[in-house]
Formats: C-alpha cells, structure tokens, sequence
C-alpha cells in the first residue's frame, strides 16, 4: 500500500490563510452588524432600558444605560473557592490576579427586562467561548458586556474590540426574558477571575455607581468622602474607526508587519486560535 503523501506546506499556509480570512470577514460583518444595531438601538427601543431607572431598587428595578459587568451565574474565584457573582456578599475575600484575597466592598447590579419578542443588542452580552483567550481560558463560556474589560497581557481590553465572529461573539445563553449583571466594587481598582480569565473590577469614578439598579445602596453605605475616583489598575487599550479596520485588513492580508499595539497582537493571536478551533 503506497505511503499517504503529506499535504505540502505551501498548501497548508494556503489553507490557513483563507481559513483565517474568512474568519475576518466574519467578524468584520459581525462587528459592523452589532455597531449598526447599537447605534440604531434607540428608534427600536426593544427591551431598552428608561432614561432613568425605576424609583424601587433591586430585583424590581431597572438598571440605566449600558451595563459595564458580568451576566448572572458567572463563577468568581474567592478564599473559598468558586462563587456564583450573584451570590457574593460584602466582606466576602475575592482573589486577585496578584494573588491577594481583598474584600468585596460592595457588589453593583443591573437588571434589565424585555420588552419586545427581541433584546435590544445594546444590553446582549458578549460570549468569550471556552478556552477562546488559550489553552484554559476561560474554563467555561464566559459572558460579559461590550464594555467589561478582560486583563490581558498587562492591560484591559473590551470584549467589543476582540469581537471576531466565531470564539468572541455577541450572544445570550439561552432564552431569557430578564437579564442580571453584576459587578463586584472592591476598595482599590484590581482584576479578578471570572471563570478562570481575569476580569476588571468597577472602577469608580465619582458617583458613576448611580447607573446601577442599586446604586443608591452604595450611596447609603458609604459617605461621599469616599466616592473619590479610583486609580485605574492597568492601561485600557482600544480601537476606534479607520484603525481597528486597518488592523483587520493587516490581519485577513497576513502583512508581514509587527503588531501596532497591545491590543492588536492579542486580537490577532485570538482571531488565529480561533481558525486552528474552528479546523479541529
């Protein structure tokens, strides 16, 4: 039986190249599709939230604006163990990527309800598949806002600038008429894990903790000495118009070019994991 001939080398590049560019073109179609729906969200007005949140707090009331946290059931590593976020208490010890167990000062919740047979996609979180940053991260699907940002490689980084169609994509976990975020305040500006992948905590800023449905609980614990802006942890890096598309183009033409910035070289390394899942 004749030995099976190897597939030449020059194939296999071509094969990842157009793998990987069709990859890009996804996420460029999906990038654009959920900026267009954000954009337009107000003349829809499916599911949005009211200018201002309802009198009544808590699981009755409605959060305001776009939420910047992790959805419902996402798992938080503390001193004992793995936690649902929505099941953290004040004083309970979070664990930092520094290794530090710090206490949990206050926990922030938005709550949004829907309206129409479709959510509004300015609230829709975005889903980071298993295993979509590397080899273990994160262990599970993780889901976050557009807006919460994932620490990587010594800087934050939103989930709507690794958005590539495939393993980081806007999606919801199931049906869901009622959507829960929540974000966990410590007493210093840090990155926590959250199913494994680090994650921001909330930085305040002032009283930007009133845009959650709760946040006149915060008001009430704390007085307002202690709502001085936070200093932030690390660097937010992002892209914004001709540059992001630029990075894309670099990246779906395979230009032979150092990456630009941070947040380019992590994109490209997780758009190129993607296409090696997606062969598997």
């Amino acid at each position: 039986m004749p030995a099976r001939q190897s597939t030449p080398p020059v194939d296999q590049a071509r094969r990842h190249f157009i793998g990987l560019a069709a990859a890009v073109s996804t996420r460029m179609a999906a990038l654009g599709a959920f900026t267009t729906i954000v954009t337009s969200s107000a003349a829809k007005g499916a599911g949005k939230p009211p200018e201002h949140p309802g009198r009544g707090h808590g699981r009755g009331g409605v959060g305001k604006g776009n939420p910047m946290c992790v959805l419902r059931g996402t798992a938080i590593l503390t001193s004992k163990g793995e936690t649902a976020i929505e099941d953290l208490r004040i004083d309970d010890l979070v664990k930092t990527v520094r290794g530090e167990l710090l206490p949990v000062k206050w926990i922030g919740r938005h709550v949004y309800r829907r309206a129409a047979p479709r959510w509004d996609e300015s609230v829709v979180p975005v889903r980071i598949r298993r295993f979509a940053l590397d080899e273990q991260t994160p262990r599970k699907d993780l889901y976050l806002s557009s807006g919460h940002a994932l620490y990587i490689d010594g800087v934050f980084i939103r989930p709507k600038d690794l958005i590539n169609g495939t393993s980081i994509t806007p999606a919801l976990p199931g049906e869901l008429d009622v959507l829960e975020f929540y974000h966990v305040v410590l007493a210093t500006h840090e990155a926590i894990l959250a199913e494994g992948a680090p994650v921001e905590t909330f930085l305040v800023e002032d009283s930007n903790f009133e845009e959650f449905t709760n946040g006149a609980e915060y008001a009430r614990l704390y007085p307002v000495v202690e709502h001085a802006a936070m200093k932030p942890f690390a660097k937010t890096v992002g892209y914004g118009g001709r540059e992001h598309l630029n990075a894309l183009m670099r990246l779906a033409t395979r230009q032979l070019v150092r990456p630009r910035s941070p947040l380019e070289d992590i994109y490209v390394r997780v758009a190129r994991r993607a296409v090696v899942e997606l062969a598997l």
